[in-house]
């Protein structure tokens, strides 16, 4: 039996990492003075620190060597070795998640506004009519289509295409569940079809059902990064891009380039079938009339 490490994981067996800028600042009042003068040098810059020789840290701090030791063991660390490691850790973060600055709030409204159109706009030259259609087609003659997605925005859009895909009389089922995931591919046949969401394209999670999906030979549709190793297993790729801005503080506007194609995709399906989607529709219009009233114009469950 393996046994997990100090800082281990015991679900996946992968480290834990441990937050070296959370550990400084929730300690930095029980310090001694000389130390407490180490966690202000470090926390002023951490990519500084982080590429500084423990000389130079000193200097900047105005302690001794012996102090930089110290300070190491009271924040958790094995050495100054150690303590320079998860700094370069820290650093590595990206500028934007230690930059204390704060925005206008008077300019954040039209940020996000521009956020999102340059997004929609970027991203529909790549969402071609010959793509979709070759997505549709896969889920048109499936079986059973089954939504995969995890985290954040992938998990929460993987219940609004089953939303819209049952709607259109389509069997679908949404799946979040890292274990889930795994018993569903391992039933899964050609008959079948696996809508994966994930905009990196990177979680082990998915990537493990998705590499199970592809064992049994069921199709697959996946809107991720086409340079991502998930995009590698799919059979139709719908390309979503991140390209993420200095402005830490607001929600990713790549789910809404991942929104728009959910809206092309299931708007295709629609249409491949229109005698019979009109007759769901005119049902779902008549039985939410009835259940609730309101305006003839309110839209079908949205």
């Amino acid at each position: 039996m393996t046994i997990p490490s100090r800082h281990g994981n015991g679900a996946t067996g992968m480290p834990t990492p441990r937050d070296i800028v959370y550990q400084i600042r929730s300690r930095r009042d029980t310090l001694s003075n000389t130390e407490r003068k180490v966690a202000d040098a470090i926390l002023d810059d951490i990519a500084a620190a982080a590429g500084a020789t423990v000389d130079q840290l000193a200097g900047k701090a105005g302690v001794s060597i012996a102090t930089i030791s110290r300070f190491a063991r009271s924040v958790g660390c094995d050495d100054t070795r150690d303590l320079k490691l998860k700094l370069a850790q820290a650093s590595a973060v990206g500028e934007r998640f230690l930059d204390p600055s704060t925005p206008e709030e008077s300019t954040f409204y039209a940020r996000l506004y521009a956020d999102i159109e340059t997004t929609l706009r970027e991203h529909l030259p790549l969402f071609t009519e010959t793509l979709f259609e070759r997505a549709a087609g896969i889920v048109r003659d499936a079986r059973m289509t089954y939504v995969f997605g995890m985290g954040g925005a992938s998990a929460v859009l993987s219940q609004e295409l089953q939303s819209r895909l049952v709607r259109l009389g389509y069997a679908v089922a949404a799946y979040s569940d890292a274990v889930l995931l795994r018993m569903v591919a391992a039933t899964l046949d050609e008959r079948d079809v696996v809508v994966v969401l994930s905009t990196s394209g990177l979680t082990p999670e998915i990537l493990a059902g998705a590499r199970i999906v592809k064992q049994y030979g069921a199709r697959m549709v996946t809107l991720t990064d086409p340079a991502s190793p998930l995009a590698e297993l799919a059979d139709v790729v719908l390309p979503i891009h991140t390209a993420e801005t200095d402005f830490i503080y607001k929600p990713s506007s790549s789910r809404y380039a991942m929104l728009l194609a959910i809206d092309i995709l299931a708007t295709e399906l629609a249409l491949a079938r229109q005698e019979a989607t009109q007759e769901r529709l005119r049902r779902i219009k008549l039985a939410l009339d009835e259940y609730r009233g309101g305006p003839n114009r309110l839209p079908l469950g949205d």
